[in-house]
């Protein structure tokens, strides 16, 4: 996952791979998520299909398939609807604590559950609550309304994830405030893969992410 000069070490030399849980193949807001498959060494978006149809149990299915397939440890980055296809994943297959995923980053998750949302939505309701086998971010949707501001940052409390809103954090583009984010966090994730600390330490800590501020 390292770029160049990143210098980023993990247990048996093996190297994450970052598995992209798109919203949409044709969201413009997605466009990130190619650029950062394009750039970043061991990187690969999955391919859900369905998108004007998306069906919850063949997300599920196609995600679990590239877990299998990858055979080594995963960062999952998810976007919008890919976000709780990643949290069904986890409720379905039930992994271990941070084997194989060592992290995910979860960008604007929509809220499935409210009343009157789209029919594409509703399909993945009702979402999973339990907190996720795996550390987490929620990063929040630039200037969202406060409904889903806070249905996000309702989210993020019943995952266990940290929370993270930001006007640096607006998706669009290659999304540097992202990678920052991203990188910084498999730096971490790599100690705890190399059992240098335990992974569940409190949720509480405060974590290094420059000056990305951490909302709780």
């Amino acid at each position: 996952m390292a770029t160049p000069g990143t210098n980023t070490h993990f247990e048996g030399g093996v190297e994450p791979l970052v598995l992209l849980i798109p919203h949409n193949a044709a969201d413009r807001d997605s466009e990130w998520l190619g650029v950062w498959e394009r750039d970043i060494a061991n990187c690969h978006r999955i391919d859900l299909g369905l998108w004007d149809h998306p069906h919850r149990n063949t997300w599920v299915n196609k995600i679990n398939l590239a877990v299998h397939l990858a055979a080594r440890p995963i960062i999952l980055v998810g976007h919008g609807l890919g976000c709780v296809a990643a949290a069904w994943w986890a409720e379905f297959e039930k992994p271990g604590f941070g084997d194989p995923v060592i992290a995910a980053l979860l960008v604007a998750p929509p809220d499935v559950d409210r009343p009157g949302s789209d029919a594409r939505l509703a399909r993945f309701s009702s979402c999973p609550r339990r907190e996720l086998p795996f550390p987490s971010m929620v990063v929040a949707a630039p200037h969202a309304p406060p409904t889903t501001y806070a249905a996000q940052r309702r989210l993020a409390q019943d995952w266990g994830s940290h929370f993270i809103a930001s006007e640096d954090l607006t998706p669009s583009g290659d999304w540097l405030g992202g990678r920052q984010l991203l990188e910084g966090w498999a730096l971490r994730q790599a100690d705890v893969v190399s059992g240098l600390h335990d992974p569940r330490q409190p949720r509480s800590e405060q974590h290094e992410l420059g000056r990305l501020p951490l909302v709780r």
